[in-house]
């Protein structure tokens, strides 16, 4: 007798011996008991999932000659012929190779027969959504009133490609993936009857990698044993499937949280010249961040051994929590980079190298707290236009903070107009504009500053417009554009405001356009608002 795949051999007979679906053999079983068995059944869920056993376990409890408590007995006769596939009752058709019309017209011929030996003619129809139009028309009228002695056992991992006509003449079973602990269940049996030494931690391994599909995690683990050797354990696993050593995604992982680029390549290298995939590997780096996270909060993680706990405790307190979770993203946006790219070790360590700059992680958050500084100076001249005489200033930190040099009745009564001030919105000054463009946008930006716009004040005041056309106004930008210029003028609010003011000085509707020289994009940011807020007699002090 020829060699049979660990899946096949040991597919569940009864379903008692199904894992992870219970709410469906619960249900099979009391159909059959109550004798309500229907026509036509459709069995949804992913691969693996035991679409194809379930089929075959009802098809022969309903045609058993000794069935107990819904189940097969699996030793009449007809059960042995099914088992053995010499039983012509019950059919299997594989739509993907038979998906003609006249493969569905020959079991609409076959159908008007009478079983020979069986009580029912079942067929299971697998993959059943790669049926033709033509083929699912010509099913149709058979599958809504089949002769009482055949079941139609239809099986699919993509009902949303049937025609709502199938699935009405159906009842619908949805097979759900398969929990670690089921699969888990099954392969400590499977190993015990195959002689198997295996390790939890492979085990859980094989699980994980399985995602939900027993037949998956079967042949994995029967790939484990090909060398002749029935002993598995976690690394043999790795080895097999690709997946990089703990050791390797650790050090990674630690280099780009220390920033220490030499260390992270000669690591990535060593990963590389073992051939393993990348996309494993970055997997594992994300799998990893995930886990420091979870340790993080709740000082507990699974899979792990005692030695690489050890380990996974000392990194986690050397990281705060949202530099791991923008690691996350940051590493999920590498995966996607390399999904469109034919050299993906190239953008893979291009990657890493970016996340070991200490300037790249922090760049967004310099920008956030120089928006925030700036918007501090604005609110300010907001709520002191008409007063900045009254006071003596003085930076302290990164705030800027006000001693008061004048009478108490004076500081009363400014501090009222400060809250009637910040009780809403300023309402913006106007004037009266050229009808020139060149000649009022130099005074739009003049009003931006009067009116104590000085974010935007600051990032237009070297700028010129120009006419593009008769409704396009374009604004040019010598020196350059940086991105937190970029993300100050992109906001909704800004360009809704610059084009009113520009739409008002041309007496008609204009749109804005940004026109930047690419040249001067890296131009440093400070120096500009250092500038302003000098001319402003403001007093400005940047603690880094």
């Amino acid at each position: 007798m020829g060699y049979t795949a660990l899946y096949r051999k040991f597919r569940p007979l009864n379903f008692s011996e199904m894992v992870g679906q219970e709410h469906i053999t619960r249900t099979l079983k009391n159909q059959i008991m109550a004798n309500r068995v229907g026509h036509a059944y459709l069995f949804n869920g992913g691969r693996g999932t035991g679409k194809t056993s379930a089929a075959k376990i009802l098809a022969r409890a309903i045609n058993c000659l000794n069935p107990k408590d819904g189940e097969p007995c699996n030793e009449c006769e007809i059960c042995k012929g099914a088992i053995s596939g010499s039983l012509t009752d019950i059919v299997e058709m594989d739509a993907a190779s038979n998906n003609s019309v006249e493969d569905i017209r020959s079991i609409r011929e076959e159908v008007n027969f009478l079983p020979t030996k069986a009580k029912y003619r079942v067929y299971i129809i697998d993959e059943v959504h790669m049926l033709s139009t033509g083929a699912f028309n010509a099913l149709l009228k058979t599958l809504e009133e089949p002769p009482e002695h055949v079941k139609f056992i239809l099986a699919t991992t993509e009902p949303q490609k049937l025609p709502a006509t199938i699935l009405s003449r159906c009842q619908r079973f949805d097979f759900k993936k398969i929990s670690n602990e089921d699969i888990i269940k099954r392969l400590e049996i499977v190993c015990k009857e195959s002689n198997i030494e295996i390790t939890k931690e492979a085990m859980q391994i094989i699980a994980t990698l399985s995602e939900g599909a027993m037949r998956d995690a079967l042949s994995i683990l029967e790939r484990c044993i090909q060398d002749g050797e029935n002993q598995i354990n976690e690394d043999k696993i790795k080895d097999l499937v690709g997946i990089p050593k703990m050791v390797y995604v650790h050090d990674i992982v630690e280099a780009i949280i220390q920033y220490d680029v030499d260390k992270a390549l000669v690591t990535v290298n060593e990963v590389l010249e073992e051939g393993k995939d990348i996309s494993n590997l970055l997997w594992e780096m994300i799998k990893y961040v995930k886990d420091i996270l979870l340790y993080k909060a709740t000082n507990h993680v699974e899979l792990y051994s005692e030695e690489e706990k050890i380990k996974l405790k000392e990194i986690s307190e050397t990281v705060e929590k949202e530099r791991l979770i923008n690691l996350v993203y940051a590493f999920s946006e590498l995966e996607n980079e390399m999904k469109f790219s034919t050299q993906k070790s190239i953008i893979f360590q291009a990657g890493i190298i970016k996340l070991c700059s200490k300037l790249t992680i922090n760049h967004q958050a310099g920008d956030s707290e120089l928006e925030q500084r700036v918007e501090k100076i604005e609110n300010y001249l907001r709520s002191h236009t008409g007063n900045m005489n009254s006071y003596r200033q003085q930076p302290v930190g990164m705030d800027v903070k006000m001693a008061y040099n004048t009478p108490t009745s004076t500081t009363q009564t400014v501090q009222k107009n400060e809250k009637k001030t910040n009780s809403g919105p300023k309402k913006m000054e106007t004037s009266t504009y050229s009808n020139k463009v060149e000649e009022y946008w130099s005074q739009i930006v003049r009003d931006l500053k009067q009116n104590g716009k000085i974010v935007l004040y600051t990032n237009l005041m070297n700028t010129r417009a120009r006419e593009i056309n008769d409704m396009t106004v374009g604004i040019e930008f010598p020196n350059g554009l940086t991105s937190f210029g970029k993300t100050v003028l992109e906001k909704q609010e800004n360009i809704k405001e610059i084009t009113n003011l520009v739409s008002m000085a041309s007496g008609k509707p204009m749109n804005i356009k940004y026109i930047t020289n690419v040249g001067n994009v890296g131009e440093t940011k400070e120096p500009n608002i250092k500038s302003i807020a000098n001319d402003s007699d403001i007093p400005f002090h940047v603690i880094e």
